[in-house]
């Protein structure tokens, strides 16, 4: 699986990427979880607010952190 933070590295992103890594741990999935923060990437993605987050490729998240349980039920699908 390959999961992707997109911002700039603001509390939101970080406490994104801290809930994400822990729903991966917590479902024993094998991923590779990138930081992304240029802007223009982060576009591409069609996510227009930040923090963001793309699985294997799919924007799930834009505009807001959700909790570790949110995002296990997002990758658990």
């Amino acid at each position: 699986m390959d999961i992707k933070i997109l911002g700039t590295g603001c509390k939101k992103c970080e406490t994104l990427e801290m809930n994400t890594r822990q729903a991966v741990e917590a479902l024993g999935i094998q991923a590779e979880i990138e930081k992304v923060k240029d802007f223009k990437e982060i576009a591409s993605y069609g996510v227009l607010k930040t923090p963001g987050l793309v699985v294997d490729g799919k924007a799930l998240i834009s505009g807001k952190v959700p909790s570790a349980d949110e995002i296990k039920k997002l990758l658990g699908n």
